[in-house]
């Protein structure tokens, strides 16, 4: 077996004096070694599966040895101690694939092997950790992805044990809280689209209700945006601006808004962009939020006028002059516009 060269030396040493693998050396010993190895390096993926078999041997033997209650309590102390183990690496580590990977494998060794309210118990001070892990950096995509899960697996657990699940409100404060944190958090605004559509349908929201939201959101994202050089709260604006994509509608928090509603927004949302252009000419994002909105425009209306169409060249102008990158990008569009 070979080992990377940022393992520490007396554990590569250790762990290489005999094939511990093949020879099924599942010891307290061994999964020391584990340790100190995978301290320095939790990209090596192989001592992770290792690990694993060590601990599913210990529980193999608790539920082969002891009681059914016994053997519920030493598989609950040996994940426990595990998780707690995983601690320092994901601060050290908080980007490593494996660390998380692993973490989810004896959340659901626990949810395989232990009852329900402990397995329960153990998913709650999981959903406090992601919390924890997110409070000391809010961008990291892995804890967002962690917290959603865990979130669903909680709706599952409680559900089975309660009958009551959804956890969405709960969610959808928690984005709002993290966004007020730090505006420019796109896994956050990326999280609250998600919750959105949820929450209206669990609540069974009628139309004005629905339209409530999304002028609510339009008001927030237009407050987030007095900062307009941040990409992050564009994206999460061209998402609300789908709503007024006429294909998409059923899909959206106002799926039943007339056309001629839909013009209305998207007019205001057009007066409101041009109105950001004073004293940040050269952001280019809200150049792209003009052209994107006025052809959306022209869509529902159903056809373009010369006016919009010129606006919209003298935009793809600008563009040309602030990315220069996507130069080509801007020529071909400016191409097919007037043709």
């Amino acid at each position: 077996m070979e080992f990377p060269a940022t393992a520490p030396k007396s554990a590569t040493r250790n762990l290489t004096s005999k094939n511990f693998i093949a020879e099924h050396e599942y010891t307290l010993e061994t999964l020391q070694k584990i340790s100190e190895l995978l301290g320095r390096n939790p990209e090596y993926y192989t001592v992770w599966n290792y690990r694993r078999q060590v601990l599913r041997h210990e529980f193999s033997r608790a539920l082969s040895n002891d009681s059914e209650e016994s053997a519920a309590d030493q598989i609950t102390a040996w994940i426990k101690k595990d998780l707690q183990f995983l601690i320092p690496l994901l601060r050290s580590f908080p980007k490593c694939y494996w660390i998380w990977n692993y973490r989810l494998w004896l959340l659901d060794e626990a949810r395989r092997l232990l009852p329900l309210p402990v397995v329960r118990r153990l998913w709650e001070e999981e959903l406090a950790l992601a919390g924890k892990m997110l409070s000391l950096d809010s961008r990291n995509f892995h804890g967002w992805g962690y917290r959603h899960f865990v979130v669903e697996t909680l709706e599952h657990l409680t559900s089975k044990e309660t009958g009551k699940a959804s956890r969405t409100q709960e969610e959808f404060e928690y984005a709002k809280k993290m966004i007020g944190a730090n505006l420019s958090n796109f896994s956050a605004w990326h999280y609250r689209t998600k919750l959105i559509q949820r929450l209206l349908n669990e609540q069974s929201a009628t139309d004005d209700e629905r339209r409530k939201m999304l002028d609510d959101e339009l008001e927030l994202i237009h407050r987030a945006l007095c900062d307009p050089y941040d990409q992050s709260l564009w994206f999460y604006h061209q998402n609300l601006m789908c709503t007024f994509v006429p294909t998409l509608c059923e899909q959206t928090m106002a799926p039943n808004l007339s056309n001629p509603e839909r013009l209305d927004y998207l007019r205001r949302e057009i007066d409101k962009i041009q109105d950001m252009l004073d004293g940040a000419e050269d952001c280019k994002y809200i150049y792209q939020a003009l052209i994107d909105c006025t052809l959306l425009a022209a869509k529902v209306e159903g056809s373009m006028s010369s006016g919009d169409q010129k606006k919209i060249l003298g935009w793809l102008s600008e563009l040309k002059q602030l990315d220069p990158l996507r130069r080509g990008r801007w020529l071909d569009f400016e191409r097919s516009l007037c043709s």
